[in-house]
C-alpha cells in the first residue's frame, strides 16, 4: 500500500498509523523547507538516524523521495541530500465559471504542469449540467500527459455556500442528502474537495500570486456575483458553518431588485457581472451607442462588455466605472472592519484594469477612515484566470498532506 493510498485509508492504526505519521511529517517538511539532510529531519522531528533513515528508505522504494546525492562542503564528510520527486504526484483544480471552466493540474512541488483554460461550459442548476461538468474532467483528464493514478485528488470550485469540511454544496447541485463531493468521486474516480470559488482564489493568490509578506489579506471576486475570500494569519476564514465571504449578498441599497439568493436591495444587486449586463441591456434600449449596438441585446454577455471596455468603448467604460465607486464604497466597509494589510481585486471584472481600480480607489478613499486606508494596498490579481485553478490544486495538496 503507497503512502497516499494509506494516507486516504480511514481503518490504518496502530504501527502502521505511527509510520503513516512520520511518513506525512517527513512529506510535509519537504514540501516546506526543499530539500535537506538526515541530520536536519532528525533535528526537527526529534528521532534517531537509523528511524528517520528507514523511513527515508520506504518513501524512496515508493518513488515519493530521491536521493540526490552528495552535499557540497569544503570539508569533512559530506551527508546526503534528500527531497520531494515532483512528478511522484499530482493535484487536479477544476474552477467552475458561469460560462467556462479551468482544469489545471500541479505537481508535489507546487509547480502548474499541465492546465486548459475557458473551457465551454453552462453552470446551470441541474443535472444534466452536473452530468456534463463530469464528462469534461474526465475528458481533461484522459487527454492530459498524466496518468489518472498519478493525480492524488481533485478540487472543485464553485459559487455560493460551500462547507469544504462536508463536501455538501448549497447552491448548485444540492439534489439529495448525499454530499456533492461523494457523487463527483463515484464518477471521477478521485478524492473530491469542494470549496467555495472566491475562498480558493483569495488561496491562490496568497500562495503564488501578488502576496509577499502580507498576512492579512482580503481578496474581491468580481465575476457575475461578488464574493470575498478572507486570509487571517496566513490561513483562510470560514466562520462558523464555512460560509463566510458572502460579500455579495449584504444588504447594501434601497432598491426594488429582487438578488438571485431572494432578497431585494443586496450588493450584487447594482455591483456585480448580473447587474453591469442588466443595466448595459437598458442602456441600449434606451438608445445609447456602443460598439456592441448592432449585436442581438439577448446574447450580450459578460465578457462582451468587458472586451468592449478593453478597446475603450464609451459606455462599457462609464457603467464599469459606476460599479467600481458603489463596489469602492462597499469594500471601505470591509476595510474598516478587517484593517487588511492588502485588498485583491480578481475575477473577469479586473480584467478591465483602471478603469475599475480608479473608481474603487477614489471611494476607498472617500468612504473609508484614513488612518485604516492608509495601511491597505489596493492590487489586481497576479494570477488572473489561473488562480482558482492554483488554489484549489494547493489546497488539495495540503489536505492530503494535513497542511491545513
Amino acid at each position: 500500500m503507497t503512502f497516499f493510498t494509506e494516507l486516504n485509508n480511514e481503518g490504518t492504526s496502530g504501527v502502521a498509523y505511527k509510520n503513516l505519521t512520520l511518513k506525512k511529517a517527513i512529506i510535509v517538511y519537504f514540501s516546506k523547507n526543499g530539500n535537506c539532510t538526515i541530520a536536519d529531519l532528525c533535528t526537527e522531528l526529534g528521532l534517531s538516524t537509523p528511524k528517520i533513515n528507514n523511513i527515508l528508505n520506504e518513501l524512496i522504494a515508493e518513488g515519493l523521495v530521491k536521493d540526490y546525492g552528495k552535499l557540497q562542503s569544503r570539508g569533512g564528510r559530506k551527508p546526503n541530500i534528500y527531497g520531494l520527486v515532483t512528478e511522484s504526484g499530482y493535484f487536479l483544480g477544476i474552477d467552475v465559471k458561469n460560462s467556462h471552466l479551468n482544469i489545471g493540474l500541479t505537481d508535489l512541488q507546487k509547480n502548474l504542469v499541465h492546465v486548459k483554460s475557458n473551457i465551454p461550459y453552462s453552470l446551470t442548476n441541474n443535472k444534466e449540467s452536473l452530468d456534463e461538468l463530469c464528462e469534461l474532467i474526465n475528458g481533461f483528464i484522459k487527454e492530459s500527459p498524466i496518468k489518472r493514478d498519478k493525480i492524488l485528488g481533485a478540487g472543485i470550485n464553485l459559487s455560493g455556500r460551500i462547507n469544504y469540511s462536508t463536501g455538501y454544496s448549497y447552491n448548485f447541485f444540492h439534489f439529495n442528502e448525499e454530499p456533492l463531493s461523494r457523487v463527483i468521486e463515484r464518477n471521477i474516480g478521485l478524492r473530491i474537495f469542494l470549496e467555495n470559488d472566491s475562498r480558493a482564489m483569495a488561496f491562490g493568490e496568497f500562495s503564488a500570486g501578488v502576496v509577499k509578506e502580507e498576512e492579512n489579506v482580503l481578496f474581491l471576486n468580481m465575476d457575475y456575483g461578488m464574493g470575498v475570500g478572507i486570509m487571517i494569519n496566513s490561513q483562510l476564514y470560514y466562520g462558523k458553518s464555512g460560509f463566510a465571504g458572502e460579500f455579495g449578498h449584504i444588504p447594501f441599497f434601497n432598491n426594488e431588485i429582487i438578488c438571485s439568493c431572494g432578497k431585494k436591495g443586496c450588493l450584487e444587486t447594482e455591483v456585480s457581472g448580473w447587474a453591469l449586463v442588466r443595466n448595459f441591456k437598458a442602456k441600449l434600449a434606451e438608445g445609447s451607442s456602443s460598439i456592441l449596438s448592432n449585436m442581438p441585446v439577448e446574447d450580450i454577455k459578460l465578457n462582451d462588455i468587458i472586451e468592449a471596455s478593453i478597446k475603450d468603448d464609451v459606455l462599457a467604460i462609464e457603467l464599469v466605472a459606476e460599479v467600481g465607486e458603489k463596489l469602492g464604497k462597499g469594500i471601505a466597509v470591509l476595510i474598516n472592519i478587517f484593517n487588511p494589510e492588502m485588498v485583491i481585486l480578481g475575477g473577469s471584472l479586473a480584467e478591465t484594469g483602471e478603469y475599475i481600480r480608479l473608481p474603487i480607489k477614489s471611494a476607498l478613499n472617500k468612504y473609508s477612515l484614513s488612518l485604516v486606508n492608509n495601511d491597505t494596498q489596493l492590487k489586481m490579481s497576479k494570477l488572473g484566470e489561473k488562480a482558482g485553478v492554483i488554489g484549489a490544486c494547493l489546497l488539495v495538496r495540503n489536505r492530503l498532506l494535513g497542511l491545513v
